[in-house]
């Protein structure tokens, strides 16, 4: 991605963190939180590998088709899991969002959009209303509830890796970071 360096690895770091929460929860007892893991686990790692920067390490040119066929297959199996839930049409939008990257990244290595296009593409601006509108509505989930008792049992405490709220902030953490992104091409 292009951008400053210090940023750059904040991001590698935040996506990379988020990843290795993720394959954590992996390990959970329920099917569907261990399959969104791992879908978030690819995106996580996936996001920062593309965040390193550019000053950094220059990805050989094969690298950028590469990421557009495995998100593109990370993309296909989200939309075919998504007929039994509309979480994964997020996951849809965010494998979709990392091959369109993809694809500006081989059409113009060097440059922050393909084509010289002066402004900002429909699609990237579409993405980024999409991603600004579900970091919002992830933050506001994450408030506490006015009434809600804070005093359960630890006998009856999920698991830290099966944790809603903890679930919750990595997706949070991974909305802002693909925001980040989409801001730099």
């Amino acid at each position: 991605m292009h951008g400053p360096a210090s940023p750059g690895w904040l991001l590698v770091a935040l996506c990379a963190a988020t990843g290795a929460y993720c394959l954590l929860r992996m390990r959970s007892s329920d099917e569907t939180q261990r399959r969104a893991a791992g879908d978030e686990a690819l995106m996580g790692f996936g996001m920062a590998v593309m965040a390193v920067p550019g000053s950094a390490f220059t990805p050989p040119a094969w690298v950028w088709p590469a990421y557009a066929v495995v998100f593109g297959g990370a993309a296909l199996r989200a939309l075919w899991v998504a007929r039994s839930g509309t979480h994964h049409l997020h996951h849809l939008v965010g494998a979709a969002a990392m091959v369109y990257m993809a694809a500006v990244m081989t059409a113009s290595p060097t440059a922050g959009h393909a084509h010289g296009e002066s402004g900002v593409p429909l699609l990237t601006g579409g993405l980024l209303l999409y991603f600004a509108a579900y970091v919002l509505i992830s933050g506001v989930r994450l408030l506490p509830v006015a009434g809600a008792t804070g005093s359960t049992a630890a006998a009856s405490a999920p698991a830290w890796g099966d944790r809603p709220e903890l679930a919750r902030a990595c997706r949070l953490s991974m909305g802002i970071g693909m925001l980040a992104m989409l801001l730099t091409i």
